[in-house]
């Protein structure tokens, strides 16, 4: 009997490994990460200039039919530790992570967007280690994050990523804040000078809206940036959004943000912005630009399309077409200036 009971037990625990390691095997790859990402593309046309000019801006600044990015995220989110790669491939990767292959040419972390790994030390504490996006402004580098799809000057010529450790403190159910000292701005691998970067950020956030104070500081270079985000639900369908900011001898900003959701798979949104040159070398120095953009977003599933209209309106006169020449070398025709560039787009962006 106490055979027969041992042969039964060890039966059953077989049985039971058995079905253990079935259901393991049977987990799949994002059952143990999260995966998430999103893939875009364009087509880009001048109204009023010749094909291939684009305003100053980051990403969607390419001629005609032009790819946007690949972005696969990987994500471990666990009740003490996780962490988070980020990867991308395309044109708007590379221009995201310009510094790396300058670092680097023959490596491969022009695809690292985000690498970072983090600790919640406590429920009020939590500090973060590696590359991660940067604090700084309204807009992202991913276009899912984004309601438009070219992106304002402020953003383009702020940091667009940071390398270092960060804590976040949440000071109270509604304020949090932020400290980190970091490489120089935008250098994804390793530190490219001898100093290091301080950045802060103190936030206020409800469920209607939010307004963040963000700085960035650089002993060594004199350089300091102090950049205010805020948004607000006005109703269910309105949205407005801020954004304004100021870096040391370089450039001063101010964009406004609004979005109406017609219905529930069309949205409309504007932004405007303001900004100047205050040595940066974009412009001549105290020149300024205008940027009024207006894009719709057409939701199909987990696919939007975007058709996009955007006006800059320069403070001086620029080139917008090259004179053209005969075979006899006279001009066939003028060049052709003036303030305004206005250009058309047609994204979309898939999410998953």
């Amino acid at each position: 009997m106490k055979i027969k009971f041992s042969l039964l037990s060890l039966l059953m625990l077989m049985c039971f490994n058995m079905n253990a390691q079935e259901e393991e095997e049977s987990k799949s790859f994002k059952d143990f990460i999260d995966v998430s990402g999103s893939l875009d593309a364009y087509f880009r046309t001048n109204l009023n200039a010749n094909y291939d000019l684009a305003p100053g801006t980051a990403f969607a600044n390419l001629p005609g039919f032009s790819l946007g990015m690949a972005n696969l995220i990987l994500a471990k989110e666990g009740e003490k530790v996780g962490f988070v790669g980020d990867f991308v491939l395309g044109p708007r990767g590379e221009d995201a992570t310009f510094l790396s292959p300058i670092l680097r040419p023959n490596g491969n972390s022009s695809i690292v967007n985000q690498l970072y790994v983090y600790w919640n030390i406590n429920d009020k504490i939590t500090t973060t280690f590696g590359n991660f996006n940067t604090f700084l402004g309204y807009e992202v580098i991913a276009p899912t994050g984004n309601f438009n799809y070219s992106t304002s000057y402020m953003f383009s010529y702020g940091p667009f990523s940071h390398t270092g450790l960060k804590f976040d403190f949440a000071l109270h159910e509604d304020l949090s804040l932020m400290v980190g000292a970091f490489n120089a701005t935008d250098a994804t691998e390793y530190n490219i000078v001898s100093n290091y970067v301080l950045g802060a950020q103190l936030g206020y956030s409800k469920d209607k809206g939010s307004i963040y104070l963000n700085t960035l500081y650089d002993n060594e270079n004199e350089f300091f940036q102090v950049d205010i985000t805020a948004g607000m639900d006005i109703t269910d369908d309105f949205y407005a959004g801020l954004n304004s900011t100021i870096a040391t001898d370089n450039f001063l900003g101010v964009a406004a943000y609004l979005q109406y959701g017609i219905n529930d798979d069309f949205d409309i949104g504007t932004r405007i912005e303001y900004f100047k040159d205050t040595g940066l070398g974009l412009f001549a120095e105290d020149d300024s630009v205008l940027d009024f953009t207006i894009t719709g977003k057409y939701k199909i599933g987990d696919l939007s399309i975007m058709p996009e209209i955007r006006t800059d309106i320069f403070s001086s006169d620029i080139l917008l077409k090259e004179a053209t020449f005969n075979d006899n070398g006279s001009i066939d025709k003028e060049a052709v200036t003036g303030k305004a560039l206005a250009s058309f787009v047609l994204a979309v962006v898939y999410e998953f």
